[in-house]
């Protein structure tokens, strides 16, 4: 393999223990170490005497964003301090800070951009909710089989959640499949892509995924999934500190994320034409329109194709104007969260759960009987969880919590703003 084959690796890492781990198998498992450019946007403490890459400092395979945690604005900052260390390199692979290898990564990630160029896709991008490893069980915790990335919801700010599941019939597969959407930890692609498309360092974290993967097809991308194991994430970050634990200001800056993002996808009447985003805008290969129809996804109203929600690969059947114009559902789907402490009673019998819109009319209501409250009541993350999905064209404004118990009567009636 010739240097010219050489990998921009893109890792933004927030005090994070693995780090080290996720840098040394990388270039234990490539089978040309000597072919990889690291560009590391290193946002640490000096209190966090783990995280230390004086290792690497002269390396000159290595370029180090050094960045006081104190100084950091967020994952899509920092992912963009890091592409500025970008060196002409062929491709380039953007991950977080906590992840293993495959033997032979590279060569592997390679042979499947080349498989799709020979195809006619020109700027192929492999992306996607890699499966997970246990560092506290470590190979053994290591899932063994590819994952996809599937729609969620829209959340109430406008951005759209993903969830991983296992690609259906992946043993059989033998190139990678079409994907709809766009995931941080893991891109492999033509370097070219930091350049055409890099993180708008106005983002803070949600959003970021679906906004990327709108620019990247528009910019003349087309997205695919990896059909074989090559690279593993760990999602729970037990251990870790995140960066909005420390930053008192997170909440500014995910709030105006939320707002460009509705902005740059036409959400609740905006258009992108409202904002100059300048590099971080949309690309002139395809249009937005061009993106929902391939992904199911209708942006101004957050409506979805009942294909995209069955699971099938993309891109979504071809319509005639009017059929497709009335082939979106609007569900809204929410998680209410209920602190123990609000809810403190052993003999709740009903539990009301309803939403309305600004106006203070009823738009849907599914009560939680007793088997739902309980499991509510012992949910290991430490508070409870009501999760509710429905149909609907109207917003929801609030939604309502109403506890009844045997033996206190109705208790307080709880209710919280839909963003």
């Amino acid at each position: 393999m010739a240097v010219a084959n050489t990998i921009f690796i893109q890792i933004a890492s927030y005090r994070d223990p693995q780090l080290l781990p996720t840098i040394k198998d990388c270039l234990d498992k490539a089978k040309f170490p000597e072919n990889l450019r690291f560009g590391i946007a290193w946002q640490h403490s000096t209190d966090d005497e783990w995280d230390n890459l004086d290792e690497y400092k002269d390396d000159s395979r290595f370029s180090i964003v050094d960045i006081n945690y104190k100084d950091s604005k967020g994952a899509c900052w920092a992912r963009n301090q890091l592409q500025q260390t970008y060196n002409e390199e062929k491709y380039t692979l953007q991950l977080d800070s906590h992840h293993r290898f495959i033997q032979n990564w590279d060569v592997e990630l390679i042979k499947m951009i080349k498989q799709l160029q020979k195809k006619g896709y020109k700027k192929p991008l492999l992306t996607s909710y890699i499966p997970s490893f246990d560092p506290d069980n470590d190979p053994k915790g290591r899932v063994m089989e590819p994952w996809w990335m599937t729609f969620d919801r829209f959340i109430p700010e406008g951005a759209v959640f993903f969830l991983p599941s296992s690609i259906p019939n992946w043993e059989t597969l033998t190139e990678p499949i079409p994907s709809r959407f766009y995931s941080a930890h893991f891109c492999f692609t033509l370097g070219q892509f930091t350049k055409e498309v890099p993180h708008d360092p106005e983002f803070y974290f949600h959003g970021e995924e679906i906004s990327i993967a709108v620019r990247a097809f528009t910019h003349g991308y087309d997205l695919f999934h990896p059909h074989k194991l090559v690279i593993w994430h760990e999602y729970t970050r037990k251990g870790r500190t995140k960066q909005w634990d420390d930053d008192s200001e997170w909440g500014k800056r995910n709030e105006e994320s939320h707002r460009r993002n509705r902005i740059l996808l036409g959400m609740d009447g905006n258009c992108s034409c409202q904002l100059n985003f300048g590099i971080y805008g949309l690309g002139t290969v395809r249009k937005l329109r061009d993106y929902e129809r391939y992904a199911g996804i209708r942006f101004r109203d957050r409506g979805i194709q009942q294909y995209t929600l069955d699971n099938h690969v993309a891109p979504n059947p071809e319509m005639d104007f009017l059929e497709y114009e009335n082939s979106f559902l609007n569900i809204f789907k929410h998680c209410v969260d209920i602190g123990f402490d609000q809810i403190p009673h052993d003999d709740y019998d009903v539990i009301v759960v309803a939403f309305e819109d600004k106006d203070g009319i009823e738009l849907y209501r599914e009560d939680a009987m007793p088997d739902e409250i309980n499991r509510i009541k012992i949910d290991p993350d430490g508070y409870g969880k009501i999760w509710r999905q429905f149909n609907t064209t109207v917003r929801p404004s609030k939604w309502i919590v109403w506890p009844h118990s045997i033996s206190q009567g109705w208790c307080e009636r709880l209710e919280g703003h839909i963003a």
